[in-house]
């Protein structure tokens, strides 16, 4: 999903609890106002402060039941009048229990009037806020070209114009076609991405050999593209497939990972209230700990560590546990192991560095490392939205620069404090069984998953695991 349609998916959902809010109102007004109060007595008591308490009680009853029928998906592929039909059935669902509700309770209020405008006035409510929301996403795409994402079609076919066509007629799609290659090769696909960026490949003829179609899935994996392909009669075979459509044409989306949508959210979220919380709760032993680390030895508290991040880089934090300059002890100009560290080498074999009684680490350090107490400070990286709490290894540039293309994968999402491979003896382990854990969770992500790998951790924690340097 693209980073617009979350925004806008996001976005319902205040927009939708308003558009509730005001049917509320509208139907409360209406049973009140002076006219109709007249043609039908009043017999009941009920303050609009007492009214307002009540909408706002029952309106998450209205998300819920729109968030169960579809509502909060990517509403770019979805027609609208299907939209309007989910939109009707929800809100009478949603009614249809309130009634229940009130009929066993007794304790809300009991005018049928105010229950059928309710009704009536949240279906057209909810329905223009949707309109609205449609609006805004084709104005921004029209205007500002907001959440375009660049695509290359690929092939020579009715397929290709289908999908043309469909999007030069609807911005809301978001899509801009920068290339259609008829016969494409690497080569082309890596200047157009190097000149104007590719967020998406759709592969449109199915006259193409497995060898090419994967060294397409390769090269979008290298590069953070989403690959789409028009199928053929054939079945999908891998797990992670989503099908969408454009007009009449199926699109089969081949997913890095499930990590998506809601997930992302809900996730980020988690990130955001774990890392705060333990900043706050953590504070006085990063005091302790600064104090410490400065009495031991010279040099910073913090080690700041170049990492990559879905192909980007950022400063990850770690509390010093080596001697000052010991990165530029391992490695040369070049970005080399250093001839006297690589025949030290433990993890032999591969792209990573370990030695176990490494020269380079403190006293203070040997501890810290070894309790996985210097990984606090990556919390500051897990606020920023640099890190996550649990994901894969952060891994170094020049140990990246060393990946198998089956390794990128690796880079496809955030990189965790903590995570598969880390609870699993990280430190015995060598790199490939390393990389299969780590691509294991981003192929098979969940937040019961989350939980089990950080109740671990703590667990690996206390008995005491030091990891690879």
């Amino acid at each position: 999903m693209k980073k617009s349609e979350l925004f806008f998916n996001v976005l319902l959902v205040p927009i939708d609890f308003l558009m509730i809010f005001l049917a509320g109102t509208l139907a409360y007004s209406l049973r009140f106002s002076s006219e109709l109060a007249h043609l039908r007595p009043i017999v009941f008591d009920l303050s609009f402060a007492r009214f307002m308490e009540i909408i706002l009680l029952v309106s998450p009853v209205f998300i819920i039941s729109f968030a169960l029928v579809g509502l909060y998906g990517n509403n770019s592929v979805r027609k609208f009048w299907k939209e309007i039909f989910h939109i009707m059935i929800a809100v009478s669902a949603s009614f249809m229990f309130l009634i229940f509700i009130t009929f066993m309770q007794r304790e809300m209020f009991s005018s049928r009037f105010i229950f059928f405008a309710g009704w009536i006035f949240a279906i057209f409510t909810v329905i223009s806020g949707r309109v609205m929301i449609r609006i805004l996403q084709g104005y921004l795409a029209n205007k500002y070209e907001f959440g375009f994402h660049r695509l290359v079609l690929l092939g020579d076919n009715s397929a290709v114009k289908t999908i043309q066509d469909r999007i030069r007629s609807n911005n809301v799609l978001g899509y801009k076609v920068i290339r259609k290659l008829r016969d494409f090769r690497l080569e082309d696909l890596e200047k157009i991405n190097k000149d104007s960026g590719i967020d998406e490949i759709i592969l449109c003829s199915s006259d193409v050999s497995k060898e090419r179609i994967q060294e397409l899935l390769d090269f979008c994996q290298e590069n953070n593209i989403d690959f789409k392909f028009v199928p053929d009669m054939f079945q999908a075979q891998a797990a992670l497939f989503e099908m969408q459509t454009i007009s009449d044409i199926t699109l089969i989306e081949v997913k890095r990972t499930p990590l998506d949508g809601w997930g992302k959210v809900t996730k980020r979220g988690i990130d955001i209230f774990g890392s705060l919380t333990g900043l706050i709760f953590l504070s006085p032993f990063f005091i302790l700990m600064a104090l410490i680390i400065k009495f031991d030895s010279a040099g910073p508290v913090y080690a700041r560590l170049e990492r990559i991040s879905r192909g980007k880089k950022f400063r990850l934090f770690k509390f010093r546990s080596m001697i000052e300059n010991a990165h530029e002890m391992k490695y040369d100009q070049n970005g080399n192991l250093k001839p006297e560290f690589e025949k030290l080498n433990e993890r032999g074999g591969g792209p990573l560095f370990k030695l176990k009684n490494d020269p380079r680490i403190t006293k203070v350090g040997r501890f810290i490392r070894k309790t996985r107490l210097d990984e606090f400070p990556q919390l500051f990286n897990v606020l920023r939205g640099e890190m996550s709490l649990i994901g894969p290894r952060p891994h170094e540039p020049e140990e990246i620069a060393k990946y198998k293309k089956s390794h990128r994968k690796l880079l496809t999402i955030k990189p965790g404090m903590t995570g598969m491979a880390q609870i699993s003896g990280s430190s015995n382990l060598d790199f490939e069984k390393e990389a299969k854990l780590d691509i294991y969770y981003i192929e098979n992500w969940s937040l019961f998953l989350d939980f089990i790998i950080l109740f671990k951790t703590f667990i690996t924690m206390i008995k005491g695991d030091e990891t690879a340097c």
